[in-house]
């Protein structure tokens, strides 16, 4: 049986993805995939960077890597308000000024898809989706038109992230999305770091969602010890994104 192993949306957060590595280590998970979004929101940007450069993680470029990448004061997020937007403004703003140039080059470098086989499944990586990096796949989206995304990708398997809601759906057709959820920023109102694990054997698929307590004290209160939005430490503490 083939397996992978992908996680993503880490967001700054150094504690959750701590926690995320030393569990697929314990687990001996094979063939390890990152969807992007390494940074923004919380307040270790650099050594989330590095972790995952220094175990050369495949990895695929989030919406907030390139704004951080290219030094930009828009992130590519889709905020619900006004309120909403002034904090991600100030988020990106402090993640720009604290993230080393060397790491921002690293980000600009990342790749916008990442295609493969599993068992005789074909399987496309994307952190929005394969139309565009910040689009939001939620598990409501018309089946119609997510049958037109992977056409576009050539795959059987559609793997997401950016919206923080971990899902595993099978369309009419046979086809799957999955979406991995996130390690340092969820919104399905559970704290916990996720990630997941496809197995496949010929084309039947199976997907492990992997939850796992971490120290969100620690990433609050670096939150509120920073100039970060602090609304965004109570966040992680609600599970809410």
């Amino acid at each position: 049986m083939d397996r992978i192993t992908v996680f993503g949306d880490i967001h700054g957060n150094l504690p959750a993805l701590e926690v995320v590595l030393a569990d697929m280590e314990a687990r001996q998970l094979p063939n390890w995939y990152c969807l992007g979004d390494l940074v923004g929101y919380g307040t270790f940007p650099n050594e989330v960077i590095e972790s995952i450069r220094g175990r050369n993680i495949p990895t695929i470029m989030g919406n907030y890597d390139q704004g951080v990448g290219l030094s930009s004061d828009d992130c590519g997020c889709a905020y619900t308000n006004p309120t909403a937007e002034a904090l991600g403004k100030r988020s990106i703003a402090w993640s720009n000024a604290q993230t080393t140039e060397a790491n921002k080059a690293y980000l600009r470098s990342l790749v916008a898809e990442i295609s493969l086989q599993l068992g005789d499944l074909r399987v496309a990586l994307v952190h929005g989706s394969p139309r565009k990096i910040n689009e939001y796949l939620f598990e409501d989206r018309p089946e119609a038109g997510i049958e037109r995304l992977l056409d576009q990708a050539e795959a059987d398997v559609l793997v997401c992230g950016h919206t923080h809601l971990p899902y595993h759906r099978v369309l009419g057709s046979g086809r799957h999305v999955v979406n991995a959820g996130s390690v340092g920023k969820p919104k399905d109102n559970d704290p916990r770091a996720g990630y997941i694990v496809l197995s496949a054997s010929g084309r039947d698929l199976q997907v492990e969602f992997i939850r796992l307590a971490y120290d969100v004290e620690r990433t609050a209160q670096a939150i509120e010890a920073s100039e970060m939005p602090h609304e965004y430490a109570q966040m992680l503490r609600d599970g809410k994104g």
